[in-house]
């Protein structure tokens, strides 16, 4: 196709203008023309903006006029394919995939297409089954260990906002959103800067891609557990579940940043890995319609702006403090896989249209902070969550202070204009008394330092819940070239093997895992 980029418009006028703008770049009269890629611009509030790049199917004429043209802002652009590699090594058993989460998913799909008919092990349940054990978590504080917002069909991004944003430039992420649009996501995610699904939009976009493995020969076991590697000489030549044991010399390790009684079982067997840096912190919450005044100023409420969303860091020499996994209109929701340890995470539906908005608000840490043996990063989780499930009094019941007390060192919450959406219930607490006190400091500046670059960020009545300790996997499982660890034969993929941060970046590491596998083995027998 031909894209023309940098076509900025007053966010009032139609896309239909973005065309015409193009069209006369181009020097064309007529012609079919989509959009295909817009962003907001909101820096100037008294000038926001969308930037436009427009695509025309490639054909002669629309080849030969960019031809013409010596204008950056005009060029050729081709969409990579996937190519789907095929090895020689015979492959006895089927190829299994423990964890069913974006990469997992993913990874399972290139291989059924290819006919390598996986097996995919999740601990979890289907969807289904997953959303109603999740939504008596919510009611109730009734914990089930095996299905919950970490655990099931789908991943912890199921019950998130479904972002899609990323920072990889892998050509692969254009696929991945193909697919997504192709299975039920909304085909707006093909055009935005910032995709999102939305959690009640993804949950049938996952089935979907579930329903898809099946029919093209692949397998998904729900409820069903990977515990054991059965190996020879380091090589991998069976597996071990709640269900029995597998045969197997192809293992994807798809597993979820929360899998820890997995990192320890891997460790335990020999598997090469390392702690790694992640952040913890805790969630905030604005009104949304504070946040968008912030944002947009006097075009805050217009239709054709979007819920909005900030992005917000500070550093301090080696130390950071920064807000992700913004959700706007979203709510924060109990995240817990362990009895006795409390999580909170934000999601929002597609919509995005609810009272609040909600944000992480981390600091992050280090090997050098929590240790240097490859689980002590799981440890120090722990250790925070045990704290503030403590700190709210039991039951799930999640502590919260307002940021106004937090900053004046003073317990408790002087609740406003913003009530926590939490559901199971609150508790107000001396948030400060979880942290160590450099992220007790760093969390404290970074209010500061945000309510300054954004107006009302540090209100006195904006709420903070504890606690946020699941950002990002504790432990690297180590991997070569090829994508296998030191145990030939097992492949580490994904967010909670430590290469990836987001759906997104998971399903490209899954696909990019699902190459190496095919590359190495021809299709089972």
């Amino acid at each position: 196709m031909v894209l023309v980029s940098g076509i900025s418009l007053p966010f009032e006028q139609p896309e239909e203008e973005a065309i015409k703008k193009a069209r006369a770049l181009l020097g064309l009269r007529d012609g079919e023309a989509f959009i295909y890629r817009r962003s907001l611009d909101a820096r100037k509030r008294q000038d926001i903006r969308y930037q436009y790049t427009v695509g025309f199917p490639a054909g002669e004429k629309a080849e030969r006029a960019a031809a013409k043209k010596r204008d950056s802002r005009i060029r050729l652009y081709e969409e990579p394919k996937l190519t789907l590699p095929q090895g020689e090594a015979p492959l006895e058993s089927r190829p299994v995939v423990a964890g069913f989460g974006p990469a997992g998913i993913f990874c399972a799909l290139l291989l059924a297409r290819g006919g390598y008919r996986p097996i995919v092990l999740e601990r979890g349940g289907p969807v289904e089954e997953r959303v109603a054990a999740v939504n008596r978590f919510f009611a109730t504080g009734r914990l089930d260990m095996r299905s919950n917002v970490q655990f099931g069909e789908g991943g912890a991004g199921t019950f998130s906002d479904g972002k899609l944003t990323t920072r990889i430039g892998d050509p692969r992420c254009m696929w991945v959103l193909r697919a997504l649009a192709g299975f039920g996501a909304p085909p707006e995610i093909l055009q935005r800067a910032k995709p999102h699904i939305g959690t009640d939009r993804l949950r049938a976009v996952v089935k979907n891609i579930r329903e898809e493995i099946v029919r093209c020969g692949g397998e998904v076991r729900f409820y069903t557990q990977l515990t054991g590697l059965r190996l020879r000489q380091g090589e991998l030549h069976g597996i071990l579940t709640g269900q029995g044991e597998l045969p197997a010399q192809a293992l994807v390790l798809a597993l979820g940043h929360s899998a820890r009684d997995s990192f320890l079982m891997l460790q335990e067997s020999g598997a090469q890995m390392e702690p790694k840096p992640f952040s913890v912190g805790l969630r905030i919450e604005h009104l949304r319609e504070r946040v968008e005044e912030a944002l947009y100023g006097a075009y805050a409420g217009h239709p054709k702006l979007p819920p909005g969303e900030y992005q917000l860091s500070l550093r301090r020499g080696d130390r950071g403090v920064y807000t992700f996994c913004m959700c706007p209109g979203g709510v924060v929701v109990p995240a817990a896989s362990e009895q006795e340890g409390l999580v909170v995470n934000g999601m929002s539906e597609y919509a995005r249209n609810g009272i609040n908005s909600n944000s992480a608000l981390c600091c992050s840490v280090t090997p050098e902070d929590f240790g240097q043996d490859p689980l002590d990063g799981v440890r120090f989780q722990q250790a925070l969550e045990r704290a503030a499930f403590s700190l709210g009094g039991g039951g799930f019941y999640a502590p919260i202070q307002t940021v106004g007390r937090f900053l004046q060192g003073k317990p408790g919450a002087q609740l406003g204009r913003v009530q926590p959406s939490y559901s199971i219930g609150v508790r107000e607490a001396d948030l400060s008394t979880l942290y160590p006190p450099f992220v007790q400091q760093m969390l404290r500046d970074g209010l500061r330092a945000f309510g300054q670059r954004q107006p009302g960020f540090d209100s006195s009545d904006a709420v903070l819940t504890a606690v946020e300790s699941r950002t990002s996997s504790p432990v690297r499982l180590r991997r070569g070239e090829d994508f296998q660890s030191n145990l030939r034969g097992v492949y580490p993929c994904g967010e909670g093997a430590g290469y990836a941060g987001g759906i997104l970046s998971a399903a490209v590491d899954g696909i990019r895992v699902a190459e190496a596998v095919m590359a190495r083995f021809s299709p089972p027998g």
